[in-house]
């Protein structure tokens, strides 16, 4: 797991304020969740914000846990110039607790993450379908994984385009 990092402003007044940064899970499988991640790291990086947020993505499911992301869903970044380096992990209690968002890619990964929120004591995450964020009204990011490299493409598309709509939102 990367670690947080705060960034520190000083008051003109003395002393200093403690801005921490803000957190995002992605949330899907093998081939969204690291898509939507990578895209989002680069998306801040670009924007040099990366300094106010701590970026992650997780399953729901246990299946792929240690498998890197799906090697066309590599390809289609590599494509576009965007390095991953994620290795599947599935989604902790404490990830309810320790995230502000916990983005998803379609409504059975929304009910599995509601259901297990509410298992959670404390669980400070807002939960919500990525595809809420999306200019073109796309709500499903649908699972590429039995498609072709034309549905890689579109999740990526999707994924830019829902990634630069949230990140420009008043956090």
């Amino acid at each position: 797991m990367r670690s947080a990092v705060s960034v520190i402003w000083f008051h003109p007044g003395g002393g200093c304020i403690l801005e921490l940064s803000k957190k995002v899970l992605l949330t899907g499988n093998i081939c969204r969740s690291p898509i939507a991640e990578a895209v989002f790291r680069k998306l801040v990086t670009d924007e040099k914000v990366e300094n106010k947020w701590r970026i992650d993505s997780a399953a729901t499911s246990a299946y792929e846990i240690g498998n890197p992301p799906d090697y066309r869903g590599q390809t289609c970044m590599k494509k576009h110039g965007i390095t991953m380096s994620h290795i599947a992990r599935q989604i902790t209690k404490d990830d309810f607790q320790s995230f502000d968002y916990i983005l998803c890619m379609d409504e059975s990964n929304l009910r599995d993450l509601k259901r297990k929120s509410n298992q959670v004591k404390d669980c400070k995450a807002k939960i919500e379908l990525l595809g809420t964020y999306d200019p073109q009204k796309q709500l499903i990011i649908e699972d590429p994984y039995y498609g072709n490299e034309k549905d890689f493409e579109t999740v990526y598309e999707q994924c830019v385009r829902c990634c630069k709509a949230f990140l420009e939102k008043p956090h």
